[in-house]
């Protein structure tokens, strides 16, 4: 009864000590990421930048303006990992998933457990990232803080719907390098990261609208330093990023159920 009732928990402390194995790696790549970001993009080149264009920051400097989007973007990176690897291993590499299911333990449990994991494994990180991101003196506003909560969102709102696409994947025929390198890239370059959506051409511009990284970097600069926006267009951001999430959640669950059985 208990494991009936507590199942979702149950499996998110299984994925938790998994993550265990390489907490080492995590950690370091929690600090060493935004350092070496925060010091290449936001430092060395705002260098350049604040000197020749920085009234087309919001009259911020460019480490401010880029500091929201590489937090949103470490947790989104972060995501695309967990949400496709662990899946296939679960279906197909070990099958791991399939260990859990014999026990009372139901396949929406599962997917749930999985995600409060992930879950919990994307926010503490993006807490480590946003910390650096203060000592760097990027992130002065009162709501700033928020931006780890708007990362972690944008993580889920692109990494539950990719798990729903990765827990269909029968054959492993390359799929995940393809959405690394046509779908992830191209989000990290063309979401308004390193400079604002309106500069580049129209034709390109959609890719911003579509993006959960989008979104969550422009109401991370909201909430950062008071980026300018409409009221409406920020309550898109979120509405936008959760409605992308509960859709991934409610697949992820419906494909588990389909694939594992009743």
């Amino acid at each position: 009864m208990r494991a009936r009732r507590y199942g979702s928990w149950y499996f998110a402390e299984h994925t938790l000590r998994v993550m265990r194995g390489y907490a080492l790696s995590l950690l370091m790549y929690s600090v060493g990421q935004p350092l070496a970001y925060l010091f290449a993009m936001g430092v060395g080149l705002a260098s350049l930048v604040n000197t020749n264009g920085s009234a087309q920051f919001g009259g911020v400097g460019y480490l401010t303006f880029l500091a929201p989007a590489l937090v949103a973007s470490g947790a989104l990176m972060s995501a695309t990992g967990e949400f496709m690897f662990p899946i296939m291993s679960g279906f197909k590499w070990r099958r791991t998933f399939y260990g859990p299911h014999a026990s009372p333990l139901e396949p929406g449990q599962i997917a749930n457990g999985h995600i409060i994991g992930v879950t919990l494994r994307i926010l503490a990180p993006t807490a480590i990232y946003f910390g650096i991101v203060l000592l760097f003196g990027a992130a002065g506003g009162p709501w700033a803080w928020l931006t780890i909560f708007t990362a972690t969102l944008c993580a889920l709102s692109f990494g539950l719907p990719l798990m729903a696409y990765v827990a269909t994947i029968q054959t492993d025929a390359g799929q995940f390098a393809i959405v690394q390198r046509f779908i992830v890239t191209p989000l990290f370059l063309f979401s308004g990261t390193f400079f604002p959506l309106t500069a580049l051409p129209l034709f390109l511009q959609w890719i911003g609208w579509l993006s959960p990284l989008w979104h969550a970097t422009e109401l991370g600069r909201v909430l950062s330093y008071g980026y300018a926006e409409p009221a409406w267009l920020t309550v898109v951001h979120v509405l936008y990023m959760l409605a992308a999430a509960v859709a991934g959640w409610l697949l992820s669950r419906r494909i588990f159920v389909r694939r594992l059985g009743k």
